[in-house]
């Protein structure tokens, strides 16, 4: 019998702000360069509704890749997905259910550490904790017991097998470099298999130290290798007819052809590969060549009948060994060859010595308020996945030595915050890329700092000097962020956040958004107690009294605000701990009566002496509001720049059409003052409902008549998302022809513009739109209703241009 298994590695981390639990957006035009959008779009949302494809060209089937393949999502990533792309997460859950049907009873999702650290360079406690963490939220998403569990990297040592072992998972995945010798079950006669030559077809069976055991499967590397780099995506039958040609031609038991990659590869880093999976997929199976399985059902029907001895400390992704994420091994992306990597041992032991530094005072102070902190650590995951009120009062119920006073149940949650913060910051990425610099490396520098940050809190200590010292040890290859802690002190330190900060966003954002009484900013909540907002001409004064509570360690402050905006980008103000009724009155009243007065020097002397100089601007928001707002108070700004190049470009026009005919330059100044007018006529043509189609063509002429640079990227994405909208409503409402003409036109429209519009979306709405509303109105129209087959007529023309085969 032959086999066939694909996994896919799912692991893109978040850029997440460790104080506010949410991802951080890129410095970005539009919303579609924005880290959520496009890496979901390309790395995620390909699989869940794959394209099969005629010898045409056009789409007859749409396939959920998710269902058919072995994968694994690390856990920050899939609770990343259910926020931020809940159709995807939603798929992902019923593609593991859909397998189970397939491969009797054996879902294809495996479970994976917690933070994908590089498990053979944790100690013992966090090897435990991450993998019991990464089961937990495995069963709480997909509602049943992982039976294997994916290795970050692939690394391992005995010490991690073992930790798998003990808590229930039955296998895990790495690559055939990693076998160091194997033996039938029976003979006992051992055989070196260095250096790849382990046969990857079977399972084998790894006897640990302690007396259990753990399967293990070795994937095909040179079909791996070829599939992430050698372009073997590019031609489905091709794909298809690899992996046929890894079986033996006289097989003398069942076969496993399988391979590993990042499933990434199949949309992300190949555009359409998870389309040639789709078809290679379809071309096996279709023709009887082989039977698709995942490795849970493969080792229930044919158990391990050789045992193997692994290479410990050795991963998939570094020759020379989990160097990588120690030293300068030589491991890098070749993007930058001249720069080294001596910063990765310095970072390491920075971190190492954080993370050692903090165990004896958690041991000490959360033993004074749980009964074991260790054992409330490896449960905490329950608080993570549900953080309601009522289950983190279970939580102390099950592990608080006694009734916790509130102050005590803060103290607790922010001791049991820094040890998830002291694991984060290991996550592989870190070390994985070019430069200390790098966003990767930063961010795992966010989550130290936020574990520096709790533990002055709570035990006091001014851990940050040391832990800066050993982070000037790591040079950076950019002479600009000079090292670690120059980058430190530079990025992580601004981006710290405590609550009179968030006060300072709710008060500066109350300028533009009516909060309600109880509002949520981000993992703070926002009780409003007293609130007050003048206006006179284009400036602004709010005055207020908050409550802000921390969603996740329950801490609260009472805080007061006065804020002055100027009508631009400009703010003055403060926010402080409330410090009374009269105290609170008395600055309410002055700045009151000077702003009326239209005395704004004393406002501002006034609110600097209330607030004791603490002044707080624009540069206190959080980075997507801080967009949003400048977004505002530009407006007017913006307007006058869009009459003035207009003015520019009326005027000058016939002369520029004079200039382009006799084929000489256009100057500059009257070539930008065109491309801004293009442009920003070009977003309101392609962002607008009704649509005209002529319109648009004309602009476009212009563009390229001038040669002006159109900024392809922000219309696409417009274009996208009104056609996205569109197709929605006629979805909606089918019954409207004139609907249905307009898209067939705006579709039309899509494949003349000289950028690519990506119809992912629409196409995925056209589809499940054919078994239903198409079924009913090709009915209709076979029984002689005219209207119905004019929209027959129309919908399948629009089918047409979207290179969809319609029945």
């Amino acid at each position: 019998m032959k086999y066939i298994c694909i996994h896919g590695h799912f692991y893109q981390p978040p850029r997440e702000n460790p104080w506010l639990e949410s991802i951080q957006l890129q410095d970005s035009a539009y919303p579609y360069h924005d880290w959520n959008q496009r890496i979901t779009a390309e790395c995620y949302a390909p699989n869940v509704v794959s394209r099969l494809l005629d010898p045409q060209g056009r789409i007859v089937q749409l396939v959920n890749n998710y269902a058919k393949m072995s994968f694994n999502f690390g856990p920050t990533l899939l609770t990343w997905l259910e926020v931020n792309a809940p159709e995807v997460y939603q798929a992902i859950i019923r593609a593991d259910k859909e397998s189970m049907m397939r491969f009797s009873g054996h879902g294809s999702a495996l479970a994976q550490v917690y933070n994908h650290l590089i498990m053979p360079l944790a100690n013992r406690r966090d090897k435990h904790t991450q993998v019991l963490w990464g089961i937990r939220d495995f069963e709480h998403r997909f509602g049943r017991k992982p039976e294997g569990m994916w290795l970050p990297e692939t690394a391992v040592d005995l010490e991690t097998l073992e930790a798998l072992a003990q808590l229930g998972i039955r296998f895990t995945i790495l690559a055939p470099h990693q076998a160091q010798r194997v033996r039938p079950l029976e003979s006992g006669q051992w055989q070196d298999v260095s250096e790849e030559r382990v046969d990857p077809t079977m399972p084998y069976i790894l006897l640990l130290p302690s007396g259990k055991s753990i399967a293990i499967f070795f994937y095909n590397a040179s079909i791996s290798r070829a599939i992430a780099f050698q372009g073997l995506l590019s031609s489905g039958e091709a794909f298809a007819q690899r992996l046929l040609g890894a079986f033996s031609e006289t097989p003398s038991r069942p076969q496993l052809v399988h391979i590993a990659t990042d499933g990434e590869t199949y949309g992300h880093h190949h555009r359409f590969g998870d389309m040639a999976l789709t078809y290679a997929s379809h071309y096996i199976q279709s023709r009887g060549l082989a039977h698709f399985t995942n490795y849970g059902e493969y080792l229930e029907k044919h158990p391990p009948t050789h045992q193997v001895e692994i290479v410990e400390n050795t991963s998939w992704s570094c020759s020379h060994g989990i160097e990588r994420w120690r030293s300068d091994c030589g491991c890098h992306m070749g993007t930058n060859p001249h720069w080294n990597q001596a910063w990765r041992a310095p970072l390491r032991e920075a971190l190492n010595w954080l993370r050692d530094a903090l165990i004896p005072q958690y041991e000490a102070k959360g033993g004074i308020l749980l009964k074991d902190p260790w054992v409330a650590r490896d449960d905490y995951v329950s608080v993570l996945l549900h953080r309601s009120p009522d289950n983190m009062e279970e939580f102390f119920n099950q592990h608080a030595r006694r009734s916790l006073a509130e102050e005590e149940k803060v103290i607790a949650l922010k001791l049991l915050e820094l040890q998830r913060h002291s694991m984060l910051m290991f996550a592989s990425c870190g070390w994985f890329f070019d430069d200390i610099s790098g966003l990767e490396a930063t961010q795992i520098m966010h989550y130290a700092g936020r574990a520096v940050q709790l533990a002055q809190e709570v035990f006091g200590d001014e851990m940050e000097s040391r832990f800066l010292q050993l982070l000037e040890r790591a040079p950076s290859n950019i002479k600009d962020f000079r090292n670690g802690r120059h980058i430190f002190e530079r990025f992580i330190k601004p981006a710290m956040i405590d609550l009179p900060r968030v006060g300072a966003h709710y008060a500066i954002n109350s300028l533009f958004q009516n909060y309600p009484q109880h509002a949520r900013v981000y993992c703070y909540s926002a009780e409003r107690r007293d609130y007050r907002q003048l206006q006179i001409g284009a400036m602004k004064l709010a005055t207020g009294q908050v409550r802000i509570t921390s969603q996740i360690t329950r801490e609260g402050a009472e805080l007061s605000f006065g804020i002055l905006h100027f009508g631009d980008h400009n703010f003055s103000g403060g926010v402080q701990r409330y410090r009374g009724k009269d105290s609170y009155g008395t600055m309410v009243q002055e700045v009151t009566d000077f702003f009326m007065a239209a005395d704004i020097p004393e406002v501002i002397r006034l609110l600097a002496r209330h607030f004791r100089g603490v002044t707080y601007s624009i540069k206190s928001l959080f980075r997507d509001e801080q967009r949003r707002i400048l977004n505002q108070v530009m407006d007017s700004t913006l307007t006058e720049a869009d009459d003035s190049f207009r003015l520019l470009y009326k005027h000058h026009y016939p002369l520029m059409r004079f200039i382009n005919d006799l084929g000489a330059p256009i100057p500059k100044a009257l070539r930008s003052a065109a491309e801004f007018i293009l442009n920003t006529d070009l977003r309101q043509a392609l962002s607008t409902i009704a649509l005209n189609p002529e319109r648009v063509r004309s602009l476009v002429h212009e563009a390229e008549a001038w040669k002006v640079e159109l900024d392809t990227q922000g219309l696409s994405y417009l274009f996208r998302q009104n056609l996205e909208g569109l197709m929605a409503s006629f979805a909606s409402q089918p019954d409207d022809l004139s609907q249905l003409q307009n898209l067939v036109e705006a579709v039309m429209l899509a494949s003349t513009m000289p950028f690519e519009v990506y119809l992912w979306r629409v196409q995925n709405i056209y589809y499940e739109m054919l078994p239903t509303t198409y079924l009913d109105y090709r009915r209709r129209a076979d029984e002689g209703d005219e209207l119905a087959q004019g929209w027959v007529a129309l919908f399948t023309s629009l089918g047409e241009q979207l290179s969809i085969s319609v029945p």
